[in-house]
């Protein structure tokens, strides 16, 4: 039996062949909504999904697939992309199901409502020049076939419809001769027929869920069935045999949150009251606010108070309102005083910011009871809740949206996306029942590890434009967490201090993948003596920046998409044939009568040049692809171009771009217009994102400015699953506090970073015999630098100088510099030059992926193409890149280059 998975087949053919991963076709990217900028491995969703289609000939039909993504990765982006996709393939009708009635108004609005803030979709869609509407249906009766069109319906609801029909309803007689895309979002709703041990609720759904969707299906081989959740049980014996070759995409939660896409959970306990907790929350959430407003971000921080009973939300919402109504400066005292010296550091340090910013407790009560008024408040305890209700909820985000406060049980367990909610206040101290004394995690308590989960969704802030525009999405500082912008990274759940409960939930956070309990936090500090160095006093690090790419002396498509063969394939379809095989002696035929046998016809190649194609194919195919090759985008890429015509007609540009052709001869000798419309259209699209690819808006700067070394390396405290070097064992020990060339007190870096700290202290003998003194210092994110091609932010984990001998006894003809040291070999001013080597370990798994590689190039361009222009008036500095290092990949070339270096 093949128990690989097929999302590790797909990784094995993009490992096999790289030139797999295309990026996200033109057609799906430029018809989403703009604002959301796919991210890495929503990229990569997209790249499986078309590996999936284009390099599985003989894959099961229907097409049943799992996309195992976790909650917050973006979910629904995908389904949206995938529907343009499927679309694109000839796919009209769509069918949205879920299991409750407040996803699907959420749902419907994403993908219905133009002016929802979390449209998914660009203003005007449209695909081969066809402009496409997005229609909510009943049923496919009256589809056409210009539109999409969806039906959005709960699994309960789409049983009964399919199986107690009423007028204009669905039948399982409409799916018959029409192909459809059943996308299932929250999937593991509907397994309990795979499941062998089922509870008595689950047997009854047994009977009509699962049945009813298989029963669709099935009904035509040219079906899809779209799975999408974050919480398939895979672990049970049966979905895991029934999924096994239908993940398509396996992206858990401990991988989104180790990817610093999600907010670090941070668990608050307390012995107090519970009003008290609520003020502790009330406090926290403020403090975040003046946090983002103090760094020109206008984020508003929501509280959510979860109660264990409906009533009992409902009557702590009336006492929360008359509380804070009544609110006064001693009840802070009261709170500050209980939490100086505890544990509640989140509120010490809260108010410890406040006296910082000269807020006294009296101005702090009027900001509280103004932002947490009645009409700031909202209780969500029903599925029938209004319909606004839901928008409200799912709109928190919104400037608009003035909410603080959210009051619930279950509700909001499934299926609400909210990105600023940073506490969660548990109303109740009940523990879980049923498996905790086992060992084993109660229910309860693992529904509260996943709704922890849903709530630490990251909010996406940048205060610097040297950082990419993905970078807004990630954890900022892991690697500093004593910033002051630590906590608005954050997600608070404040419970009592019950330390069963405690345990128990952190096992379960454990288990979703939400937290990392290994994690600890470390003091990283400057070594005492390293501070006192005439280096650290003195040196510098030189550092380029980053800024926008004019593109001002771009005049063609790049060389390499100019210069590839688009291999297109006409359809040849089989010929059926009348053979009749005699027997020259007998006369007899060896077949029967008008027995027919299908042959093919023999595939050949022609080659094409664009520019010989008849221009009036060649401008229809880019009408058809108007959303890209519409002279003003293109003009983005090309600053230059005069006209559509030159883009057509220019060798530069697609004049000269080859076509290899195949079909039987007669079609590639003398194709059709059609054929070649479909020919010059699809590799318009090819090209359209090839350019795409390519595009880069910004470039690193080629001068290097200096910055003192004090300004850039500074203490910091990380958080860290990883030991210190100090009290590894003898392959990778290093006892750091006895390295003086060690600029910090320990490293607690990946097992290649410290492999590269051993290398290091073996070579510092043969260092010294060239070198007065070197340091290595470590990059916890002190700073970046940018690769000159596309700007990318790239921060090095590591820094080496080298400085020469008698620095300080220079020649008065040294003391005189050249401005550029660009063309000046290595071996000039040996004795006054001091290397700064940049140093980048990377694991075996990741040393050949596409960021690897980039940054590799980067490091090799270092060393001929940098510019230091402000020279210092007794020094020299050189910088260089060392190639990639790998305790077993790359070894070599990283010892070469690093010996050569030392041998100058």
């Amino acid at each position: 039996m093949n128990d690989i998975l097929l999302a590790d087949k797909i990784t094995n053919v993009f490992e096999a062949d790289p030139g797999v991963k295309k990026g996200v076709p033109v057609y799906i990217r430029e018809n989403l909504n703009g604002k959301f900028k796919l991210r890495p491995y929503q990229i990569e969703a997209f790249e499986r999904f078309d590996c999936y289609m284009n390099r599985f000939p003989n894959k099961d039909k229907p097409v049943h697939l799992l996309y195992h993504m976790a909650t917050g990765s973006g979910k629904t982006i995908i389904m949206a992309g995938l529907i343009l996709d499927l679309y694109k393939k000839g796919y009209r009708n769509f069918i949205f199901f879920v299991h409750l009635n407040s996803i699907i108004k959420k749902t419907k609005d994403n993908f219905l409502n133009p002016a929802s803030s979390k449209y998914l979709f660009a203003d005007t869609i449209a695909i081969e020049g066809q402009n496409i509407q997005i229609k909510e249906v009943d049923n496919f009766e009256a589809a056409n076939d210009e539109n999409i069109h969806i039906v959005f319906t709960t699994i309960q609801g789409l049983h009964e419809k399919l199986n107690t029909p009423k007028e204009n309803s669905l039948t399982f007689v409409d799916f018959e001769d029409k192909k459809t895309v059943l996308i299932s979002d929250e999937a593991h709703h509907i397994n309990n027929e795979t499941k062998k041990r089922k509870t008595k609720k689950e047997e009854e759904d047994t009977n009509s869920w699962e049945k009813t969707v298989n029963k669709i299906f099935n009904s035509n081989p040219n079906n899809y069935l779209l799975d999408f959740t974050a919480t398939m049980d895979l672990k049970n014996a049966e979905i895991n045999e029934k999924y096994k070759e239908k993940i398509i995409f396996d992206y858990p939660l401990i991988k989104f949150r180790t990817d610093r896409y999600s907010k670090e959970i941070q668990i608050l306990k307390s012995n107090t009251e519970p009003f008290d907790r609520v003020l502790m929350a009330v406090i926290s959430s403020q403090y975040r606010k003046k946090v983002f407003a103090h760094n020109g971000l206008e984020i508003k921080p929501v509280i959510l108070f979860k109660s264990y009973k409906i009533d009992e939300s409902e009557y702590f919402h009336e006492k929360f309102i008359a509380e804070m109504k009544k609110l006064t400066a001693s009840k802070l005292k009261r709170i500050k005083d209980m939490a100086a010296g505890s544990e509640l550091d989140v509120v010490e340090k809260a108010f410890n910011y406040f006296d910082k910013k000269g807020i006294t407790l009296e101005n702090l009560v009027i900001e509280l009871k103004d932002d947490f008024l009645e009409d700031k408040c909202i209780s969500v305890n029903s599925e029938n809740d209004s319909e606004q209700k839901q928008i409200i909820i799912n709109t928190l985000e919104n400037q608009s949206n003035p909410y603080r406060a959210v009051f619930a049980v279950n509700q909001l367990n499934e299926g609400w996306d909210v990105l600023n909610l940073f506490d969660i206040v548990r109303m109740y101290d009940k523990q879980g029942t049923g498996g905790s004394n086992k060992g084993k995690i109660s229910k309860s308590t693992m529904s509260e590890a996943q709704l922890i989960g849903r709530g630490a969704r990251y909010c996406p802030f940048l205060i610097s434009e040297q950082y990419d525009k993905e970078y807004a999405y990630k954890r900022k500082y892991d690697d500093d967490i004593e910033n002051e912008l630590r906590i608005c990274e954050e997600l608070y759940y404040h419970s009592k201090n019950n330390s069963q409960y405690i345990s128990e939930l952190r096992k379960a956070l454990s288990e979703t993948g939400a937290i990392d309990i290994k994690r600890t936090t470390r003091k990283l500090k400057l070594k005492p003596k390293f501070k006192k160095t005439y280096f650290y006093k003195n040196g510098r690090i030189y550092l380029n920046k980053r800024e926008e790419h004019n593109r001002k002396e771009i005049d063609e498509i790049d060389a390499s998409i100019r210069e590839e063969v688009y291999k297109k394939s006409l359809y040849t379809p089989d010929v059926a044939q009348e053979i009749l095989i005699k027997d020259e002696k007998t006369k007899k035929t060896d077949a029967p009568k008008n027995d027919k046998i299908k042959i093919k016809k023999k595939q050949i190649s022609e080659i094409y040049k664009l520019g010989a194609i008849d221009q009036i194919i060649t401008r229809k195919a880019i009408n058809q692809l108007y959303k890209f090759y519409r002279f003003d985008n293109l003009q983005k890429f090309f600053p230059n171009l005069k006209s559509i015509s030159q883009f057509i007609e220019d060798p530069r540009y697609l004049k000269d771009i080859t076509i290899e052709l195949w079909g039987n001869e007669e079609q590639v000798k003398n194709p059709s217009n059609e054929e070649l419309l479909s020919v010059v259209k699809s590799t318009l699209d090819d090209i359209s994102l090839l350019i795409d690819k390519n595009f880069k808006p910004f470039k690193g700067t080629k001068e290097f400015l200096a910055k003192d070394i004090p300004a850039v390396f500074e203490d910091k405290t990380i958080s860290t699953e990883n030991k210190a070097q100090s009290d590894e064992d003898d392959e990778k020990h290093v006892d750091i506090d006895e390295e003086d060339w060690y600029a910090f007190n320990e490293n607690y870096g990946t097992d290649q970073e410290k492999f590269l700290v051993k290398y290091i202290s073996r070579q510092k003998s043969k260092i010294k015999e060239q070198y007065d003194d070197f340091y290595l210092i470590r990059n916890e994110r002190h700073f970046g630098i940018y690769s000159f091609d596309g700007g990318n932010r790239f921060e090095p984990d590591f820094v080496l100088f080298l400085i020469p001998k008698n620095p300080h006894s220079l020649s008065e003809n040294n003391k005189t510099l050249s401005q550029n040291n660009n063309n000046n070999s290595l071996n000039e001013n040996k004795k006054i030059q001091t290397y700064q080597l940049f140093i980048e370990p990377k694991g075996e798994h990741l040393i050949s992926s596409y960021n690897s590689r980039w940054k590799n190039e980067f490091l090799k361009q270092i060393e001929n193409e940098h510019e230091i222009k402000s020279i210092f008036e007794d020094e020299r500095y050189r910088l260089l890149g060392l190639p990639l290092f790998n305790e077993k990949e790359h070894y070599r070339d990283f010892d070469k280059k690093f010996d050569d270096i030392l041998c100058y």
